[in-house]
């Protein structure tokens, strides 16, 4: 199929060869907005609508990629407009690939400043929070993202922030 018979928005499930349904049908990208609050660094979550693919948990406001749109550009695009969250206090500064080979999802990690503000922005969150590093796994995660975690919690480690 030629790029032009494509459609440019990226919605719809992909059928991959691990067996799941993923959204997005050039893959999808998530955010994980950090930055220090005292002593603690924390990271931003989006509590997940009931009625969304695994619902009623927290993970990265993201989604699917639209055709010709990086990581980045989606993440932050599915951020502002999930959790209202400005670009303009955001730096990416690395990222994690959760690579299927015929999907994947890339986390991009990105240093919020302290003028970052966020809040629900749409029907796709019922709640958005900062959250102490070390209280991220009491929460009730996203499966994907708690797959995830441990890598992502060691690269914001790394991290001098």
């Amino acid at each position: 199929m030629s790029d032009h018979a494509r459609p440019a928005n990226g919605d719809g499930w992909h059928e991959c060869q691990c067996g799941n349904k993923h959204w997005g049908i050039y893959g999808a990208a998530g955010l994980l907005a950090v930055r220090r609050e005292g002593e603690a660094i924390v990271v931003l979550l989006q509590h997940r609508a009931p009625w969304s693919h695994n619902g009623n948990t927290w993970g990265l406001p993201g989604g699917a990629l639209n055709r010709d749109e990086g990581a980045i550009d989606g993440a932050l695009r599915e951020a502002s407009e999930e959790v209202g969250i400005d670009h303009r206090h955001l730096t990416a500064v690395d990222s994690y690939i959760d690579d299927h080979h015929s999907w994947r999802y890339e986390t991009v990690i990105a240093l919020a400043s302290s003028e970052a503000t966020v809040s629900v922005a749409n029907h796709e969150s019922l709640a958005v929070a900062w959250i102490a590093m070390e209280h991220v796994e009491k929460e009730n995660l996203h499966p994907s993202f708690a797959k995830s975690w441990p890598h992502l919690s060691a690269l914001i480690e790394a991290l001098e922030i």
